[in-house]
C-alpha cells in the first residue's frame, strides 16, 4: 500500500503493517512465504482454539463437571498461550512496530486487545487475590478472557490469508503474461543447422526459426515465411494477424500454419511482454489519488479509536452493572477489536490491483494508479492522424496518367527515382509499383530536394517527382492535372507529380488508410459525451478530409511537435480534462503536457515512456475499453470506502455497548473479531468482482 517503503526481504510495511509486495514479479504461480505462514499459524491456532472454547463454556451446555472450576483457568491457559504468543506473534511485533515509527495502524488495535484480554487473564489465573469486587462476579471469581483473545488471534489469521490469497489472485494477470514466455528458442547457426538454446542466451541478430504451432521466442522481424499469429495474448485480440516478410513478431505469440524464419530485435528485458510485465506491476504498486483520502482517514482513525476505548471503559466503569470493571474491560477491548482500519486500507490498493491484471490481459497497460483514476473524468480527446487513427503506413492509392502516356511508363520513371529516396512516401511508391508487376530501372546522379522531390536520370533520361513547387521551379508546366491533383488532395491524398525529360507524364496519389476500428471508436466516443480533437503536423486539407469521414469534432493540422503541447495546454486552459493519444516521437511533448497520454504500442519507445496509458495493440477502440475501465474501478473503489466506513460507524457504537440500555445486547470481543474479518472480506470479495468486469 506504501510503494515508498521498500527493504531487501520480506518482511510487513513500517507504515500500515501489511506484508509487503516483492517488486520483481516471478513466473512461478506457488504461494507466498507470508501465506504459508500465516496459513500455518491458523491451523495451528483453530486446532488449539477449539477446545479452548469448549472447556471456557463447558458450563453453559451442562457439562461444568468435566471441568473442574479450579483446574479450567489453568487448562485454557496452557491451550491459549500458543494461540497467543506464537499465532499472534507477527501481530505483535507489527503493533510494537507501528508505536517505534509513530504510524498506528490496524495492527495496534489488534494487539493493545489481545494482550490486554490474555494479560488480564493471566493475572486472573495466577494472582486472582489482586482484583478488587468491582472485577468479581455474584460468586466472587474473577471472569477469563483466554478464549476471547485466542479467538481474534484465530479471526485475524483467517483475514490474513483470505487477503493474501486474494493479493495472490489479482497477480495472477502478470504470472499468466510472464507464463507466456516459451523457455528456449531455436536459434538458426552460421552452417544453416538449427539448435536449441536457453531464451536467456539469445542476442540480438541472432536468426531464429519458429515452426507451426509455437511461439516466437523473443520481439523480431520476420526474414521468410508467411503465417499467421495469434496474438491475443498480449493485444486482447481473439482474430489471427497475417504476417510475412519485413512484418514485426511479438514474443509469446503463438505461430499458426506456417513455418517462420525471424531476427531476434529485442530480447530479455527489452521485449513488449517483459515491458507488460514492468508496467501492470508498477501501477499495481502505485497509488490513487483517491487513496489519500483513505491515508487522511486513517491518520486520525487508531488515535481516535484508542481514545472511544478508553471513554467506553470509563463510562462502564462508573455506570454499568456489576462487575462493571469487567463489563468496562471487556467493552473497551471489543471496540479496538472492531474498529480495526484493515477493510479501509485494502480498499483502494486491492482494486487498483485487480483493474491493472485485468486491463493488461486485455492489452491495456496503466502506468500507475492516477492513470486509472484520471481516465474516467476525460471529456476531450486529442488523437494523432497518422498511426493513430490511420495504418500509419503510407500505400500506392491512385495513379492519373497524362494523355498519351502508359501507366506503366509513369510507374517505371517513378519508382526508378523513388527507390534512392529515405522519405515513407518512396517506399509506398516503390512497394505500390511492385504490385502491379512494374520493374524499376537503376536511376543514375540521384538528387534529393528535402520537402520538395527528387530528380536524377533513368535510362539516361532526366526525370523528376515531386510537388507542384518543385516543377514550378523546374519550370515545367503541369497544365490540366493540376486541377486533378487538387480534387485528390481533397479526398486526403498526397499527391505527387512525375516528369521525365520536361514532359509531365502524370501524377500519383498516396494515402495512409484509416484503421477499420476508427469510425466505429469515434462514434462511440462520441456517444459516451466525448469531444474529439485531431491534432496532426500534416497538411490541413488532408487532415479535415480525414476528419470529415470520421465525424471529428475539430482539426488542428500543420503542427509543429512543440505546437501539440501548446495545444493541449490551450484545450485545458478552457477547461478540459483533456486525453492524447499518439504513437509517434512527436507526440511525446502532447503526450506528456495532457491530462492522460494514451500511447498506442505499436509506436515510439519515447511516446510509451511519456504516456500514462499503453494500447498494446494501437487501437482506437482500446481508448473506449480503457476508459471504461476506469469507470468501474473508481466505482469500485467507492463501493469499498462505503464499505469500510459505513462498517466502522455501525460497528464501534455498537460494540461500546450503545445497545445495552435499550436492547441488553453487548458485542463480545470474539463477535468483534469476526466482524472485523467480514469486513475486510466484503471489501477484498468486492474488488475482484473487476477480474470479470466486461468491458
Amino acid at each position: 500500500m506504501h510503494p515508498e517503503v521498500g527493504r531487501d526481504a520480506p518482511g510487513s510495511c513500517p507504515k500500515c503493517g501489511m506484508a509487503l509486495e516483492p517488486a520483481a514479479v516471478i513466473a512461478e504461480d506457488g504461494e507466498s512465504p507470508e501465506l504459508i505462514d500465516m496459513t500455518r499459524r491458523f491451523w495451528g491456532s483453530l486446532a488449539l482454539t477449539v477446545p479452548l472454547i469448549a472447556a471456557a463454556m463447558s458450563h453453559m451446555f451442562g457439562f461444568a463437571g468435566i471441568v473442574p472450576v479450579s483446574a479450567r483457568g489453568f487448562i485454557e491457559l496452557l491451550l491459549a498461550s500458543p494461540v497467543v504468543l506464537w499465532g499472534g506473534w507477527p501481530f505483535f511485533v507489527r503493533a510494537w512496530q507501528s508505536l517505534v515509527h509513530r504510524r498506528l495502524n490496524m495492527f495496534t488495535l489488534i494487539g493493545l486487545g489481545v494482550s490486554v484480554a490474555y494479560v488480564y487473564s493471566l493475572v486472573a489465573v495466577l494472582a486472582p487475590g489482586v482484583f478488587p469486587l468491582s472485577f468479581r462476579d455474584a460468586r466472587g471469581r474473577v471472569g477469563l478472557y483466554f478464549e476471547a483473545a485466542a479467538m481474534i488471534v484465530t479471526l485475524v489469521l483467517v483475514g490474513q490469508v483470505l487477503e493474501l490469497r486474494a493479493r495472490g489472485r489479482a497477480g495472477a494477470a502478470i504470472r499468466a503474461l510472464l507464463g507466456l514466455a516459451p523457455k528456449t528458442a531455436r536459434r538458426v547457426r552460421e552452417d544453416g543447422r538449427d539448435e536449441d538454446v536457453p531464451i536467456e542466451s539469445v542476442a540480438i541478430g541472432d536468426r531464429l526459426r519458429v515452426r507451426p504451432g509455437e511461439k516466437a521466442p523473443v520481439d523480431g522481424v520476420i526474414i521468410e515465411g508467411r503465417s499467421s499469429l495469434d496474438e491475443s495474448m498480449v493485444t486482447g485480440e481473439s482474430i489471427p494477424v497475417e504476417k510475412g516478410p519485413g512484418d514485426r513478431l511479438i514474443g509469446a505469440t503463438v505461430n499458426g500454419n506456417g513455418s517462420l524464419l525471424m531476427r531476434a530485435e529485442r530480447v530479455g528485458g527489452d521485449t513488449l511482454l517483459a515491458q507488460i510485465v514492468d508496467m501492470v506491476a508498477r501501477a499495481q504498486r502505485s497509488r490513487a489519488p483517491i487513496q489519500r483520502l483513505a491515508d487522511v482517514v486513517a491518520g486520525y482513525f487508531v488515535p481516535v479509536v484508542i481514545a472511544v476505548a478508553v471513554v467506553t471503559f470509563i463510562v462502564w466503569s462508573l455506570v454499568g452493572p456489576e462487575p462493571r470493571l469487567a463489563y468496562a474491560l471487556v467493552n473497551a477491548i471489543a471496540v479496538l477489536i472492531i474498529a480495526c482500519p484493515c477493510a479501509l486500507g485494502l480498499a483502494t490498493p486491492m482494486s487498483i490491483m485487480v483493474a491493472a491484471g485485468h486491463g493488461a490481459a486485455l492489452g491495456i497497460l496503466f502506468r500507475d494508479a492516477q492513470a486509472i483514476e484520471r481516465l474516467r473524468s476525460v471529456d476531450t480527446l486529442v488523437v494523432d492522424k497518422t498511426g493513430t487513427l490511420t495504418v500509419g503506413r503510407p500505400r500506392l492509392s491512385d495513379v492519373y496518367t497524362a494523355p498519351g502516356i502508359a501507366e506503366q511508363e509513369l510507374l517505371t520513371v517513378a519508382a526508378s527515382l523513388e527507390r534512392g529516396s529515405e522519405h515513407p512516401l518512396a517506399a509506398a511508391i516503390v512497394a505500390g509499383a511492385a504490385d502491379r508487376g512494374v520493374k524499376p530501372e537503376a536511376a543514375a546522379d540521384f538528387e534529393s530536394s528535402p520537402g520538395q522531390g527528387v530528380r536524377g536520370r533513368v535510362e539516361g533520361q532526366s526525370a523528376l517527382l515531386g510537388n507542384s513547387p518543385f516543377f514550378e521551379l523546374a519550370g515545367i508546366d503541369l497544365g490540366a492535372l493540376v486541377t486533378q491533383a487538387e480534387r485528390m488532395r481533397i479526398e486526403g491524398l498526397t499527391v505527387v507529380f512525375v516528369a521525365l525529360e520536361g514532359q509531365v507524364l502524370g501524377l500519383l496519389g498516396v494515402a495512409d488508410p484509416l484503421k477499420e476500428t476508427s469510425a466505429a471508436a469515434v462514434r462511440a466516443l462520441h456517444d459516451e459525451g466525448l469531444k474529439t480533437v485531431m491534432l496532426t503536423g500534416d497538411n490541413r486539407v488532408t487532415a479535415e478530409s480525414v476528419a470529415r469521414r470520421l465525424g471529428i469534432d475539430e482539426v488542428i493540422a500543420e503542427v509543429l511537435p512543440a505546437g501539440k503541447s501548446e495545444s493541449i495546454e490551450r484545450l485545458k486552459r478552457e477547461g478540459r480534462i483533456v486525453a492524447m493519444a499518439g504513437d509517434g516521437i512527436n507526440d511525446a511533448p502532447a503526450l506528456a503536457a495532457a491530462d492522460v497520454g494514451i500511447a498506442m504500442g505499436t509506436g515510439a519507445d519515447v511516446a510509451i515512456e511519456s504516456a500514462g496509458v499503453t494500447l498494446v495493440k494501437g487501437d482506437l477502440g482500446g481508448i473506449l475499453r480503457a476508459r471504461r475501465l476506469s469507470q468501474k474501478t473508481m466505482r469500485n473503489i467507492k463501493q469499498n470506502l462505503f464499505l469500510a466506513f459505513v462498517y466502522n460507524s455501525i460497528g464501534v457504537p455498537i460494540a461500546a455497548g450503545a445497545l445495552y440500555p435499550f436492547l441488553g445486547l453487548l458485542m463480545s470481543p470474539i463477535v468483534a473479531a469476526a466482524a472485523m474479518s467480514l469486513s475486510s472480506v466484503s471489501v477484498i470479495t468486492n474488488a475482484l468482482r473487476l477480474r470479470k468486469v466486461p468491458l
